[in-house]
C-alpha cells in the first residue's frame, strides 16, 4: 500500500498533515508508509476507510485445496514432532498401501465427513474422540436437515 499526497499549491508535507488527519493516523505513520512500510492491522484499516476501498482489494483469495483423508493423515503425521521425517515417510508409505488396497471408490453424491484436529496431538486423551463424535453428530443432523428440505 503506498499513498501519493502531493497538493498542488501546498506546501512540500501540508497535504500529507492534512491526508493523516483525515485518515485518522499520524504523519509519521503516513510518512512511512508513503515511503513503503507496511503499516500494522489497524493502520491499514484507518487508511482503507480513509481511501474508500475495501480491504479485500490489497489481497489475493485464496483456493481451497481439497484434500484427501489419506493426505490429511500423512500431513498430520509429519507435522508431529514425536515422530523423525524417516520415520513418518515409512508410516506414510504402509498407509499409502493399506489404503490402495483397502479403500472403496467414493459413492458419488455422497460427500465424505472430513475433520482435521490440528490439536488433536496436544489435548487430553479422549477429548479429540468426543470431538469427533460430536461432530459426527452435527453432520448426521445436518444431512437430515438437507434430506428434509429444511435447508
Amino acid at each position: 500500500m503506498s499513498c501519493h499526497c502531493s497538493g498542488s499549491g501546498s506546501p512540500p508535507g501540508e497535504s500529507l498533515r492534512q491526508a493523516a488527519v483525515e485518515a485518522g493516523v499520524s504523519f509519521s505513520t503516513l510518512t512511512r508508509v508513503e515511503a513503503g512500510a507496511q503499516p500494522d492491522l489497524a493502520t491499514f484499516t484507518r487508511l482503507c476507510a480513509w481511501l474508500g476501498v475495501s480491504p479485500s482489494r490489497f489481497f489475493t483469495p485464496t483456493a481451497t485445496r481439497q484434500m484427501s483423508p489419506l493426505d490429511q493423515a500423512i500431513t498430520h503425521l509429519h507435522a508431529d514432532p514425536r515422530l523423525t521425517d524417516d520415520a513418518a515417510n515409512k508410516i506414510s508409505s504402509v498407509l499409502r498401501d493399506l489404503y490402495d488396497a483397502l479403500a472403496k471408490e467414493a459413492v458419488p453424491g455422497v460427500p465424505a465427513l472430513a475433520c482435521h484436529l490440528r490439536a488433536a496431538s496436544v489435548l487430553r486423551p479422549g477429548v479429540p474422540q468426543r470431538l469427533a463424535d460430536l461432530l459426527t453428530d452435527m453432520n448426521t443432523e445436518l444431512e437430515r436437515l438437507v434430506e428434509a428440505g429444511e435447508l
